[in-house]
């Protein structure tokens, strides 16, 4: 046997055995999540909702909205947040630089008028601020205007500095929530407000689905092969993924499309670091530094009940800067918190956690990539049987298949968002197709952020959303001829 041929079947065995550990962990967080949601739906009737809705004690909450020439999507964007039932609430609108008609648009709809307002220095922040707008109404809306630094984190330690209230919820403005979204996710700080300082949620692909006045009103599963892929891919990360790194206190990842943070902390931490690439994936990662440091008792939250929506790439151009850019991001964090890699000191966090993001998602990409390769030129010179090649493929994609699907019957029978078999059998879809092609080319993307974040290169932010939803009726402030020619596109 030469070289080459004990190189390729003993790689071909080692890869074997890593998707079969690597499953099998999912598979047990997918357990721990798929039995805390099925409780979780049964106690919702009495999740007490409307007594934090009433109560004089409920804290409130600073929305920090950055945007950057998104104006086709501003207005009902932020009329939807004003809609949110939630006792004491503002929301700060940080227009960081746009170029085109964003601000006027809010201009139109809400009848900004230019107020003074003292903005403190607790958190970093490098781009001048130009001027700051209220509404003649009084209705909670404060919009910030300053200079663009190149990264959304500038605008969210401004819009904190400029906050009043003792939570801050960061959010995407294409991101859509649910009415009573807030609410659910401050339930988590107002059961223990000592040791809960930082909320997730679950976040659902908002393409397809029919959205009025900056609300989902009837959801979909968006058709086409990208699009239809990420609604499966979202479901398990979120719904099942993180709510299962949750329940063994390993969250390490609150998405800044929508995460909940009491000011306190994040001011102790220093806020969003403005020269690293990752600003969601840094601040957590930084909260559990700190507070591990500190020897303080803390508490991350995931609220699974389905209450946020996003959109997500449809081209594919788009989604592979997006996820190239995710695996620099990760691949940054790491090495700033490395001292907490393998140390029993930062408990699991350092022990589990990080080590697992180390080994499967940014070593794993380059695993992965060469596993492909190994088996295809292996079993076409002769060196790999076809017995062996099935195997992989039995314990690579088909069990991540298999999770995938699980994690779209447990939806089906908690949640229960989608209310077609069309929506079921695409999202069915999506969890064969992601394993079947996509998985691949996403592997490739994640071994080009890690040489991206090697060779430091800086990752550049999409300026603008990078896919539209289908919207049904006028927004808000919105001619019905504008919408009517949106949505016929």
């Amino acid at each position: 046997m030469s070289a080459v041929d004990a190189f390729v079947r003993g790689f071909a065995w080692f890869s074997i055995w890593y998707f079969v550990v690597l499953n099998t962990i999912y598979l047990f967080l997918i357990a721990l999540a798929a039995f805390n949601a099925i409780g979780s739906s049964r106690r919702t009737t009495f999740s007490g909702l409307g007594e934090i809705f009433h109560s004089p004690l409920a804290p409130g909450i600073s929305v920090v909205v950055p945007v950057r020439n998104m104006e086709d999507l501003i207005v009902g964007s932020t009329r939807g947040l004003l809609n949110l039932r939630y006792p004491r609430l503002e929301i700060i609108v940080v227009d960081d630089g746009s170029t085109d008609g964003t601000f006027w648009r809010l201009q139109d709809e809400f009848g900004l008028v230019e107020v003074e307002k003292v903005i403190r220095r607790e958190l970093d922040m490098v781009g001048r601020v130009f001027s700051v707008h209220a509404p003649s109404s009084g209705e909670r809306l404060l919009v910030i205007r300053k200079e663009s630094m190149g990264r959304p984190a500038d605008a969210v330690n401004t819009g904190v500095n400029a906050a009043q209230y003792p939570l801050i919820c960061r959010i995407d403005a294409d991101t859509y929530l649910d009415e009573s979204a807030l609410l659910s996710l401050a339930k988590p700080f107002v059961e223990d407000p000592v040791e809960t300082i930082a909320a997730g949620a679950t976040i659902r692909v908002a393409n397809g689905c029919v959205i009025r006045g900056g609300r989902v009103v009837v959801p979909r599963v968006p058709g086409g092969w990208l699009p239809t892929v990420q609604a499966a891919e979202y479901l398990r990360a979120f719904l099942l993924g993180r709510a299962g790194w949750s329940q063994v206190r390993g969250m390490l990842f609150i998405s800044g499309a929508f995460g909940l943070f009491r000011r306190d902390v994040y001011e102790l931490v220093g806020g969003f670091h403005l020269y690293t690439e990752g600003d969601d994936l840094e601040m957590t990662t930084s909260i559990h530094h700190r507070l591990r440091d500190d020897r303080r008792r803390y508490r991350i939250a995931f609220v699974p009940e389905p209450c946020s929506w996003t959109i997500v790439p449809s081209r594919y151009k788009v989604l592979a800067h997006q996820r190239a850019r995710w695996s620099q991001i990760l691949s940054e964090a790491l090495w700033i918190h490395k001292v907490m890699l393998f140390n029993p000191r930062y408990g699991g966090v350092g022990l589990v956690v990080l080590p697992f993001y180390l080994l499967f998602e940014l070593i794993g990409a380059f695993v992965e990539l060469l596993a492909v390769i190994v088996f295809i030129l292996g079993w076409a010179v002769g060196i790999l049987n076809p017995a062996v090649v099935l195997l992989f493929v039995a314990a690579g994609l088909g069990y991540a298949t298999f999770l995938t699907i699980i994690s779209v019957i447990t939806e089906e029978i908690t949640y229960h968002r989608y209310g077609s078999w069309r929506d079921f059998a695409l999202l069915i879809y999506g969890a064969v197709a992601e394993n079947f092609g996509f998985r691949q080319i996403y592997t490739w993307w994640r071994v080009r952020g890690v040489v991206d974040a090697i060779l430091r290169r800086k990752a550049t932010w999409l300026e603008a959303p990078a896919g539209t939803p289908d919207v049904t009726g006028p927004q808000p402030g919105e001619p019905a001829t504008r919408a009517a020619s949106r949505a016929g596109r």
